[in-house]
């Protein structure tokens, strides 16, 4: 019967390592990949001298707000409109700050975002490309205008 019992509990125990050993690895791997991803994110693109000089090439155009409602009863705030490549060069990614204001002229929220992605193939020269930009987490204190848009950074195809 010790026997048994023996055998039972390294049974148990040998379970209960197996699974503390998976969910660590799949710790550290969930960690890793969080790493990448934000080291990814946080090569923040910059306003080089050259992208600064490219601003004029792109144009924000047709843009709108909306808002609406979400299954969940959130008010989500999008805001649609596109962008206009009329330069010589091509562009993997594009991001704009996008600030939000008080009734007092306060900056309530500033949030950084990509319009244009290499993964859905850039912006070439002459082309225009439609983003839509979904917000569901306003400040109570914003002022329900439009948000200040800014291209914050660009990064140029090879």
């Amino acid at each position: 019967m010790d026997g048994l019992r023996k055998n039972y509990s390294r049974r148990g125990l040998s379970t209960i390592l197996l699974v503390a050993l998976a969910a660590a690895i799949i710790g550290v791997a969930l960690f890793a990949y969080m790493k990448i991803s934000a080291s990814r994110s946080g090569q923040s693109l910059e306003l080089t001298p050259e992208a600064k000089q490219y601003l004029s090439s792109l144009k924000l155009s047709d843009v709108e707000m909306k808002a609406t409602e979400s299954y969940l009863k959130q008010r989500i705030v999008e805001i649609t409109g596109k962008i206009g490549n009329n330069g010589n060069r091509g562009i993997d990614h594009i991001e704009i700050y996008c600030v939000f204001y008080d009734a007092y002229g306060q900056v309530v929220l500033r949030q950084r975002v990509a319009i244009v992605r290499e993964s859905a193939g850039g912006i070439k020269p002459g082309e225009t490309k439609s983003f839509r930009l979904p917000f569901d987490d306003l400040p109570v204190s914003w002022n329900q205008q439009m948000p200040q848009l800014v291209i914050a950074g660009i990064r140029f195809s090879s």
